[in-house]
């Protein structure tokens, strides 16, 4: 649900549809920062014979913002060729798949990234590495019985200290998605409801689906003006603004033989910055306008994040719950702590201690301060804390590295957006206001049952198509 199938063009285009972005200051390596983009929401792993893949007519980016104006500063850029081995046969593989050069793998993709410095169609480009193997996706014990051995191949050292990878991952994003979007119920609450069922445990809707993700490790002096050195968080230079994108030809034409060409100027048709904004925040009829655009522009939905239609419905849909949001509601205030936290940042003197903010441009864009070192130890269980871990909720829960401070693959964004358009953050520009007693008790129930990786790409080994389960 972060940004997945959020818009009426996109749900159509999933190869092409961002669904998560991650930023965060490596936990291994403190001088660098780990970028992850997943597209492709839901995949079934069991999807053969045509298993999911990265298309090979989409131009997907990851941009960063290092002087706050929301236009890219810097720019990976990522293509993907598609090779067939064996046209006459209709399998994916023909036997099992022991290497990324293994003759028994018949459908192979293969990439190159490419960093610009300026503007992405006109800024001094750099080819960092080409012809880069994925590794398959991840199909059943006789197909790939050493999957792990065939994803750790593909992580590829770049030099300069970059590194990449790009491949099926398991889906590290966690919402009960079933509850959600029926008539906004979470099931831990949902005895309060306007139309009530019994309280219960939250279902992971993405439990058992994966993504296709693109991960980039870069030195953060890569992605600072003129190469700072970020150690010190009160700097505005340390502070990045990063979103991911993908765009295709404008021209598409179909011609006989199941034969088409794409043709014309790239034409952004995803974006995603802070999660859950074009799927909860955006007006449904302002979506794909929304992902066409630039971050530089994203004043024309100020309305949106000022004023978001779940803060009225939330009293609505609870009656009795929140007086005090229903309060600020129908006062008609502008919430001027959510343009901050999504559209700007969070300017010094707010939070002592604290400061993400890259500039006064409203620029929906996922915002790090990288001179915040990571609060946690990826080689052991930190970057798998108990579902009700403080961690989890990043800033909320006190860690100055966490979502809103980039996004860490652990943190419970949906929690924590739930409670801050409820108002547990309103009391930031005005402390006269009481959240409340639900507001900081909000989330869907649910939890990641995938453990991430103790190291880049962090990210879940894929579930497998020959045994998975979803939640029940």
């Amino acid at each position: 649900m972060s940004s997945h199938r959020e818009a009426p063009a996109i749900s159509k285009d999933p190869v092409a549809d961002n669904t998560d972005l991650y930023a965060f200051v490596d936990p291994a390596d403190t001088s660098k920062v780990t970028l992850l983009a997943n597209f492709i929401p839901l995949e079934e792993p069991a999807g053969g014979p045509n298993f999911f893949q990265f298309g090979d007519e989409v131009l997907y980016e990851i941009l960063i913002d290092n002087d706050g104006d929301g236009e890219e500063d810097v720019v990976y850029q990522f293509r993907f060729k598609t090779i067939v081995q064996n046209p006459g046969t209709f399998l994916y593989n023909t036997g099992p798949i022991s290497s990324l050069t293994d003759p028994n793998w018949n459908v192979r993709q293969s990439y190159t990234v490419t960093r610009i410095r300026g503007e992405r169609d006109e800024g001094r480009r750099k080819v960092l590495g080409s012809d880069l193997p994925t590794p398959p996706v991840r199909i059943g014990p006789r197909s790939t019985p050493d999957y792990v051995s065939l994803a750790n191949a593909a992580v590829q050292d770049l030099g300069d200290g970059v590194k990449t990878f790009a491949g099926q991952r398991g889906e590290g994003f966690y919402v009960d998605l079933g509850s959600i979007f029926d008539l906004g119920a979470l099931r831990p609450f949902q005895n309060l409801h306007l139309i009530p069922t019994p309280a219960a445990p939250g279902v992971n809707g993405t439990k058992g689906f994966n993504v296709h993700t693109i991960a980039i490790q870069v030195p953060n002096t890569d992605l600072t003006r003129g190469g700072f050195n970020p150690t010190d968080p009160a700097d505005p230079r340390s502070v990045i603004g990063v979103w991911s994108a993908a765009r295709r030809r404008k021209g598409l034409v179909r011609e006989k033989h199941g034969r088409t060409v794409e043709t014309g100027p790239w034409v952004q048709v995803s974006r995603l910055g802070e999660p859950l904004i074009n799927e909860v925040v955006i007006e449904r009829g302002e979506k794909d306008r929304w992902n066409s655009t630039a971050p530089e522009r994203d004043e024309r939905f100020h309305d949106d994040y000022a004023h978001p239609q779940l803060q009225a419905l939330l009293p609505i849909l609870y009656p009795g719950v929140f007086p005090n949001l229903a309060a600020l509601t129908a006062s008609g205030a502008s919430r001027d702590d959510l343009v901050a936290i999504l559209l700007t940042g969070i300017p010094p003197g707010i939070i002592p201690g604290f400061q993400n903010s890259n500039g006064p441009t409203l620029a929906d864009e996922l915002r790090l301060n990288m001179a915040f070192a990571p609060s946690y130890d990826a080689s052991d269980s930190g970057i798998n804390p108990p579902g009700d871990s403080a961690k989890r909720f990043g800033l909320l829960g006190g860690d100055l590295d966490g979502f809103p401070n980039g996004r860490r693959v652990f943190d419970n964004v949906t929690a924590i957006e739930l409670r801050a358009i409820a108002g547990v953050t309103y009391p930031l520009i005005d402390k006269n206001f009481t959240p409340d007693g639900a507001a900081g008790l909000l989330m869907d129930g649910t939890k990641e049952d995938l453990p991430f990786l103790p190291a880049f790409p962090y990210l879940a080994v894929p579930y497998e198509g020959y045994e998975h389960k979803h939640d029940p």
